[in-house]
């Protein structure tokens, strides 16, 4: 019995450290590197959230995009199931943000930019995910953050957050682009069409 409970204990442990998301680190400098496209790397999706401080109305999305449609002289406007999806989606998206956070201080540490990047290696590789963005109030300074990766192929999920003081500080982001990075070379690129 007791080495069912040392083993147990032991797989759920395990478990924990595997599940575990490596934190990005933040760049001092962020030095331009040399391109090097490659097929055997390519970004597959990207989901971005911004997470304000106040909560969207129920039916306020739906509303500005069906005045947002009528102002241009379309007749269609999205039906009552449609505006009823889109809202739940991103009542979702915030209630999943914001799980944990019971004050209003640690709710507030949670808002700001969210940015997930599914992305695939065809053959092993040591790869470098980075993000290098720009925040409102810093106009043109580029900021840089990043995560590597060992010996990986096959898609993964990359997140980055730019939330907390870093967003009451310096602002939202307003462009960005994230690069897959293989031996010094970007191999792969994803960016905003605010990027330049």
């Amino acid at each position: 019995m007791k080495f069912i409970s040392a083993g147990l204990g032991l797989m759920i442990a395990a478990s924990g450290l595997l599940g575990a998301t490596e934190e990005p680190r933040i760049l001092a400098k962020v030095t331009p590197l040399p391109m090097a496209l490659s097929k055997d790397f390519e970004f597959r999706k990207t989901k971005l959230f911004f997470l304000s401080e106040k909560a969207p109305k129920p039916g306020e999305h739906a509303q500005q995009s069906a005045s947002k449609l009528s102002s241009k002289g379309s007749s269609t406007t999205p039906s009552q199931k449609t505006a009823t999806l889109a809202d739940a989606q991103i009542t979702f998206e915030r209630q999943y943000r914001l799980f944990g956070a019971v004050t209003g201080l640690d709710q507030a540490q949670r808002c700001g930019d969210y940015f997930d990047f599914f992305w695939r290696a065809k053959r092993p590789a040591d790869v470098t995910v980075r993000l290098e963005y720009r925040q409102e109030k810093l106009h043109d300074f580029v900021q840089a953050r990043e995560i590597s990766y060992q010996n990986v192929r096959g898609t993964h999920k990359t997140e980055f957050k730019v939330i907390g003081d870093d967003y009451f500080d310096d602002g939202r982001v307003i462009a960005w682009r994230c690069l897959l990075i293989e031996n010094g070379r970007i191999v792969a690129e994803n960016r905003s069409y605010m990027w330049n």
